[in-house]
């Protein structure tokens, strides 16, 4: 296991680098939004920051995830048929989120309490106004990840991700893309949270249901994140998320780097689950040739010989043709 790189370039967090925010890989960066107000409420108390979210809080409920001291803060399902899961959802307010929190904070053996993927406008307008992220023109959705001690399984996202920690702490385990081999993923669904997980226990793992982990291991990267710091995490890296403060506060922001009439690739890892994987050998390898040809290694060569006005999706693909294929897409699986 390696440290994730720390950014060493130009860093301006209200014209946050091109370069970073398109990176191949994670890079940490430590301090770059230390000044946010939210940062400074954390540092001087988590009865402070407590007072700077309710100062913005609209009322707004969100959903909230509970789990029995018994977990160890790990959402996840609850036995090894993964067809349940180990935590309850409830709906609450903001504030009582908090006085939860902080009512169980120094208590030993407490229920984990988790606020996951709410959007910030949503619940706490004004808030970017006062901490904000410089992302430019980027269309991002940016959203608050509120809880105790926490674990979050090794699971990917399809966009892009910046994550800032802006109180407790939070410790990162990252792997690239090709070690999914080695992280014993979960069912498709269902899932704790919407994307397939790891169903190794990072905090135990057993090496012998397991075996390849520790490959996944040596390919690794982990980082402690104090109020401040934040951390790029490339689209499609798996990440593994343990909050280890009894409150801890987490503003992340995700975007894509592709328009979004352009659909969501794990649609088409589904649909290949049903209509290739199962094929004979050699029909999948025919196949694999068409999507090398068509996909993967696709260039202008692909379609130079046809008429512009004949091409369809073998052209560029606008917004039109995107919603005419779809159409056409859902006809076909109805039939």
């Amino acid at each position: 296991m390696r440290d994730i790189p720390t950014w060493t370039g130009p860093f301006d967090p209200d014209d946050l680098p091109a370069e970073l925010l398109a990176a191949e890989r994670p890079w940490l960066v430590r301090g770059g939004f230390a000044h946010w107000p939210v940062v400074q409420a954390a540092r001087e108390s988590d009865d402070a920051l407590a007072r700077y979210l309710i100062g913005l809080y609209n009322g707004m409920r969100v959903g909230l995830f509970q789990m029995p001291p018994e977990a160890a803060g790990r959402a996840f399902y609850s036995d090894d048929t993964l067809t349940g899961f180990n935590f309850t959802r409830h709906i609450a307010t903001l504030d009582q989120v908090l006085a939860g929190l902080l009512g169980l904070a120094g208590t030993a053996e407490t229920p984990a309490l988790y606020v996951g993927s709410t959007t910030v406008d949503a619940v706490l307008p004004g808030f970017l106004d006062a901490n904000r992220l410089g992302l430019g023109t980027r269309d991002a959705l940016v959203s608050l990840w509120l809880g105790n001690r926490t674990r979050i399984a090794a699971h990917y996202d399809l966009p892009d991700n910046l994550a800032v920690v802006a109180a407790g702490r939070r410790r990162f385990t990252l792997f690239p893309p090709e070690q999914i081999h080695n992280l014993y993923m979960g069912p498709l669904d269902p899932t704790p949270a919407g994307q397939p997980v790891s169903l190794v226990d990072f905090a135990a793992p057993d090496f012998e249901r397991f075996p390849r982990f520790a490959e996944a291991l040596a390919a690794g990267e982990a980082a402690e994140l104090e109020p401040g710091d934040a951390l790029f995490i490339p689209s499609m890296w798996f990440h593994h998320v343990e909050g280890l403060a009894p409150v801890n506060l987490l503003i992340n922001a995700w975007w894509r780097q592709t328009p979004r009439y352009v659909d969501s690739p794990l649609n088409a890892l589904h649909l290949a689950l049903l209509t290739l994987r199962d094929l004979p050998e050699k029909e999948r390898r025919i196949w694999q040739h068409h999507f090398q040809h068509f996909v993967f290694a696709a260039d202008d060569a692909t379609w130079a010989h046809i008429p512009e006005a004949a091409r369809g999706l073998l052209g560029p693909i606008d917004e039109t043709l995107s919603r005419q294929a779809r159409t056409q897409l859902l006809n076909q699986l109805k039939r």
